[in-house]
């Protein structure tokens, strides 16, 4: 009996498995954990008709009981294209894919608006999301954020499921790569800056899985303040280019931009006020125009487009404003995994900041980050596995404020908060620059402890964004 392999019981593994066994496919999953919260989940999908096999790493023995009857080998974002295992698999003639592909292949009817980019990408999204549904249209949230994109085609296998009208997908590389057949009506390009090296290898081959999903859409939207989109500008034939900074020049005009006064404009004229959108920072204004881009190319006009805009509560994990300590604004950035998405966030949050920074330290350009460290931040408290690289790192940068290095985040939020008082500072910032992968499942859970341990501390009756 010809059988798919699921590798992973992670977010995406589970939404793979479930659809493909509703689609009538004899799947198995391979899970190398065997903890007993993954061993819930394993109970969960057997009661499903699903089998599962714990404790099986990726390695060819793992899969030797059904070598001779796999047709596909569905993987999760978290593994590498060209990992050895899959090299072999595919010799043997085996169909590698990821679960985006599974998605797609069954929600290729639909319109998607897929979202791209090294940053920014959650905020688009989700904002997107918000616009579009608080307009009366069904647009369901997923890929990289929200619900699993299987589950989200799952979900119109039942016979009173309501057909969406956007399906509003985050697409990181590493689900592009697996996915190369992904297609969608709207493209969404927020910015390329050097990250996951570790995985790709070079800019030169993070930047060509990224401009694959762009050349496939038929709607090509760019964010044109980005010095890497810029540059490739003439070499796209067509695209919408977005710019907070003005109309742009003659031979690179912005389709939709801001002007002087704060006025989001198009070529036909003023559409409303930048002020609709109260997220602070340069990089929102651009997130503002990529939205509304998109929301245009939706069929919605400016004052709907502006209503939802005023509506919007802020985004998990992204600058989240979860309220004050002792006079101290306090912002959850867990989703700021790299130096320039985390350099941004620092640039957006008043000062002076003491900034916890940590976890899995990725490669990339830090001295951005560096430089906004030493004209905003008056501490650093590290924290994780990376701690001691940040604190070589800092330190050779002549870096004046106050410098620690905790073990965890507990102890990085009980150090950070009397050196707040100490040093007068007007906010506390967590803002890794790390992925989380050294103590946390990933970003969202990593920003979840933080909310944790700070909101006992609150002062009472704040209100912020994130609550």
């Amino acid at each position: 009996m010809v059988r798919t392999v699921v590798v992973g019981l992670g977010r995406s593994g589970i939404g793979a498995a479930r659809l493909l066994k509703a689609k009538g496919h004899e799947v198995t999953v391979l899970e190398r954990s065997i903890e007993p919260n993954i061993q819930i989940l394993a109970a969960d999908l057997r009661l499903q008709g699903i089998d599962v096999e714990l404790g099986k790493p990726l390695e060819l023995a793992s899969f030797s009981p059904w070598l001779d009857q796999i047709d596909a080998v569905v993987i999760s974002p978290g593994i590498a294209w060209n990992h050895p295992t899959l090299t072999e698999l595919r010799q043997r003639g085996i169909n590698i894919l990821g679960e985006m592909a599974v998605a797609w292949r069954n929600l290729s009817d639909l319109p998607w608006i897929a979202i791209t980019g090294t940053n920014g990408k959650t905020t688009v999204t989700h904002l997107l999301n918000h616009v579009l549904e608080s307009n009366g249209l069904k647009a369901p949230m997923g890929g990289n954020v929200g619900h699993a994109a299987a589950e989200i085609a799952l979900s119109r296998q039942q016979s009173n499921a309501e057909r969406p009208d956007w399906l509003v997908m985050e697409l990181s590389s590493y689900q592009i790569e697996a996915a190369p057949e992904i297609a969608p009506r709207i493209g969404i390009w927020t910015n390329l800056t050097a990250d996951h090296l570790e995985r790709h290898g070079t800019i030169d081959a993070y930047r060509k899985i990224k401009r694959g999903l762009l050349e496939r859409s038929k709607i090509r939207i760019f964010n044109g303040d980005d010095p890497d989109l810029s540059s490739q500008r003439s070499s796209w034939g067509h695209g919408l280019w977005v710019s907070s900074k003005g109309p742009g020049n003659p031979d690179n005009p912005a389709d939709l931009w801001i002007d002087t006064e704060g006025l989001v404009r198009e070529q036909q004229g003023a559409l409303f006020n930048a002020s609709a959108l109260a997220m602070p920072g340069q990089h929102n204004l651009q997130n503002l125009l990529l939205v509304t881009a998109a929301a245009r190319k939706a069929g919605l006009t400016s004052h709907s487009i502006e209503a939802s805009l005023r509506s919007f509560p802020g985004v998990p994990h992204r600058l989240e404003l979860l309220g004050q300590v002792k006079k101290m604004s306090v912002f959850n950035d867990s989703k700021a995994t790299n130096y320039d998405a985390a350099s941004v966030g620092l640039q957006a949050v008043p000062t002076p900041a003491v900034v916890l920074a940590g976890g899995q330290t990725k490669q990339g350009d830090a001295s951005g980050w560096l430089q906004q460290l030493h004209q905003r931040a008056c501490a650093v408290v590290l924290f994780g596995a990376g701690a001691s690289e940040l604190k070589e790192l800092i330190q050779t940068s002549d870096f004046t404020g106050d410098l620690h290095c905790c073990i965890n985040l507990n102890d990085a939020v009980a150090l950070a908060i009397p050196l707040g008082l100490e040093h007068q500072a007007a906010c506390l910032l967590l803002s890794p620059a790390c992925a989380s992968f050294d103590q946390y499942q990933d970003f969202e859970a990593r920003g979840d402890h933080f909310r944790s341990l700070v909101e006992p501390l609150l002062t009472p009756n704040f209100t912020g964004n994130g609550k």
